[in-house]
């Protein structure tokens, strides 16, 4: 069994003081005994404004927020799944929100692009959001194979769409991330039920990190960054401030289960 953490952050609009608060983090969770540890989104940067984060894009493979990834990847003999960072992308006034994936020797694996933008009215409220304002959405699903099981890579508002996973079930995923940054409003409703939800109708791991305070800009993020089990158990969980829940990844429990409630056997609709 493998333990991983899921790191809660309450990122700030400055990115030398994020990267700090990251590498402590990780650096807690790897003396814990993780050997996999998933960052939220927005991670580096929470921004004053919507479009701050183009000041801090960075070119995809070269950047100091990459370069950190990879280092304390290295340091400290870890997988990092890196929530988001800000790519360039297509066009010069957008940046991709991009999740990197790094392996224990500090190489990167993988890159998955967000691809559900959140343009939402909060209902109750008077936040409102226009992620396709800054952001160019990705086009395509992540898979990838590491030491703990096949991982698809997902990023906040995808977890609202259960078709996108239901594909890469097909395609074998053990184990799902979901980094966030889910706000207070819409975390308290929902937050929970659909991390346990994709987790059980695909029966697989759910490692789900998420923003978890009151940031600069006034933003307040919903926290309950949580691991989650194939039959839609928390494991652990991390309420609110910056901290980390970890548990163990267990392949003969994942077998077990999928053994037990072949339900994934049973499906008579395929998704294309």
């Amino acid at each position: 069994m493998n333990l991983c953490a899921a790191i809660q952050m309450v990122s700030s609009p400055d990115v030398e003081t994020n990267l700090l608060a990251a590498g402590q983090l990780i650096a807690d969770a790897a003396k814990a005994g993780a050997k996999l540890v998933v960052l939220p989104e927005n991670f580096a940067l929470m921004g004053l404004h919507e479009l701050d984060k183009l000041k801090v894009k960075e070119v995809d493979g070269t950047g100091p927020i990459q370069d950190f990834l990879a280092a304390v990847a290295k340091q400290w003999s870890v997988w990092v799944i890196a929530g988001t960072i800000p790519v360039a992308g297509d066009a010069d006034d957008k940046v991709r929100a991009a999740c990197l994936v790094y392996d224990d020797n500090g190489g990167r694996v993988a890159r998955y692009d967000k691809v559900h933008l959140f343009d939402v009215s909060v209902p109750g409220t008077d936040e409102v959001y226009r992620e396709s304002a800054s952001i160019e959405a990705g086009q395509g699903r992540v898979i990838v194979d590491t030491p703990f099981g096949r991982i698809g890579l997902a990023v906040c508002y995808d977890l609202r769409f259960p078709e996108f996973f239901r594909t890469m079930s097909q395609q074998g995923v053990d184990i799902l991330v979901f980094p966030a940054a889910f706000t207070a409003e819409t975390g308290a409703a929902h937050w929970e039920v659909l991390l346990r939800a994709r987790a059980i109708e695909n029966l697989c791991y759910v490692i789900a990190p998420n923003q978890g305070g009151v940031h600069g800009n006034g933003r307040k993020t919903f926290g309950h960054s949580m691991v989650i089990d194939p039959w839609g158990q928390v494991l652990a969980c991390v309420e609110q401030g910056q901290g980390f829940a970890i548990a163990g990844i267990d392949p003969n429990r994942l077998d077990q289960v999928r053994g037990a409630f072949p339900v994934l056997n049973h499906r008579r609709f395929n998704c294309e």
